[in-house]
């Protein structure tokens, strides 16, 4: 028979026996082993999708310099005598050139897979590695909505300039802020973040870990944005409008914005953040409409296309010939404290661009636009219209349409609801031989 003897300590009181004491020790020693097996697998993770999206490989991106390139609406493109004399249209070419695209590109807002940040809402997850990637190329969308909302689309960003007048201390701090509200956190200071956007979408049935479409990201950063503008008075003045089976009611949109002369107003007008999902096609992108796409981007209200290959979610920003230009979420860093004073920015703007033919675009997609005024809908609603049917083909359907009225009364016909896709196998998504990457290169 064993019996444990109570030591005493110092003060006179019992300790616990050996038995007991190495069991505590054992225990603490294997929760630390559990915490530290987490954090490997954490990196790995991290690892292992930086990996397989290729960022560990150097590669190149090459831009022609016989071919223009475009950025959300801007041009960019070496002039030449010949361009002159040829007649072209002098607004349509930049003396900058490629250095001034490149000077656009980094300044565009860069939201990535995260890691080491608080647990998501009912999880375990603490990174959105490997199911997040939708998620972040909507927040992407969202926050160049904001910056051309607070900052304007001429805005750049240059690390290295000393701030020295009082424009230049606001647009600082507007750029930080629109980075904070987007913070992986899950506090209401940060109404953008995906846990918010996880949060919202537990109403829809999904949960952190499930893939999301953009149809579905969409509709949670309109409510995000609602809900935001509660606690976040910057973004009460924006009204984020999701189209209803790519239909726009115009009706809808004054309303909300508060853009109809005819009613008294009670709240002062708000911009537009205009949101159309799209599903281009079946199984595969409908290639009649991948100039309309490519279209979208030329306009100076477009804020970028989310979408990409099947569960391989990008933010298409601009294009050269048939390549889309985008930014590319699918690399894991750690988390950043937002709320820290001065906090990096580095991380949150890519210096690589990358390239992907729009031919292996997936059918399902989202467009942004962003309108200051009705003014600036209106003209938007006049130049966009080239762009909707096929040049080559005007038997086709538009990608979407304007409707006069309110949905509510819009007649009632059988309506076909935009899926998010179909559910590829691993294979379909594991391949990035179609992307280029990293460095600037002219051709």
């Amino acid at each position: 028979m064993t019996t444990d003897f109570l030591s005493m300590n110092k003060l006179g009181f019992p300790s616990r026996s050996r038995n007991e004491a190495s069991s505590q020790y054992t225990h603490q020693a294997g929760q630390e082993l559990l915490e530290v097996d987490g954090k490997v697998k954490t990196k790995l993770l991290s690892f292992w999708n930086n990996m397989k999206y290729g960022w560990t490989v150097k590669m190149k991106t090459n831009f022609s310099k016989d071919s223009a390139v475009w950025l959300l609406g801007k041009c960019y493109h070496r002039r030449t005598e010949e361009d002159v004399s040829a007649g072209q249209d002098i607004h349509t070419i930049r003396e900058d050139g490629i250095e001034g695209f490149k000077i656009d590109f980094i300044s565009r807002i860069w939201l990535t897979y995260r890691r080491e940040f608080p647990i998501l809402n009912g999880s375990n997850f603490t990174t959105d590695c490997g199911w997040g990637c939708m998620l972040r190329s909507g927040q992407m969308l969202m926050a160049q909505a904001l910056v051309c909302h607070f900052l304007g689309r001429d805005w750049r960003w240059n690390p290295h300039q000393d701030i020295r007048s009082q424009k230049q201390f606001r647009d600082a701090t507007y750029h930080r802020n629109i980075i904070k509200w987007f913070g992986d956190s899950p506090s209401h200071n940060s109404p953008l973040s995906i846990h918010m956007l996880v949060m919202l979408g537990e109403d829809c049935g999904k949960k952190a870990g499930d893939w999301y479409g953009p149809n579905a990201v969409a509709h949670m950063l309109r409510r995000a944005v609602e809900q935001g503008s509660q606690q976040t008075a910057e973004l009460s003045n924006l009204n984020v409008y999701v189209a209803q089976d790519c239909a726009v009611y115009l009706q809808d949109v004054k309303d909300e914005c508060g853009w109809d002369r005819h009613i008294e107003k009670k709240h002062k007008s708000k911009s537009l953040v205009l949101l159309i999902p799209l599903r281009l096609g079946i199984e595969k992108m409908n290639s009649a409409y991948s100039h309309c796409l490519i279209e979208m981007l030329s306009l100076p209200y477009c804020v970028g296309i989310i979408g990409g290959r099947p569960k391989h979610s990008l933010y298409f920003v601009g294009y050269q010939d048939d390549k889309l230009i985008h930014l590319d979420p699918h690399y894991c860093q750690p988390v950043v404290d937002v709320w820290q004073h001065d906090f990096p920015l580095s991380t949150f703007h890519c210096r690589s661009p990358r390239k992907m033919n729009v031919s292996k675009l997936d059918p399902s997609c989202c467009l942004g636009f962003y309108c200051k005024d009705l003014l600036e809908f209106n003209d938007f609603i006049e130049s966009v219209q080239q762009g909707l049917v096929p040049a080559g083909d005007r038997s086709e359907y538009p990608m979407f349409v304007f409707c006069e009225g309110r949905s509510h009364e819009a007649l009632a016909t059988q309506r076909i609801s935009i899926p998010d896709g179909p559910q590829p196998n691993r294979r379909e998504i594991d391949s990035d031989d179609d992307l280029e990457s990293e460095e600037f290169e002219i051709v």
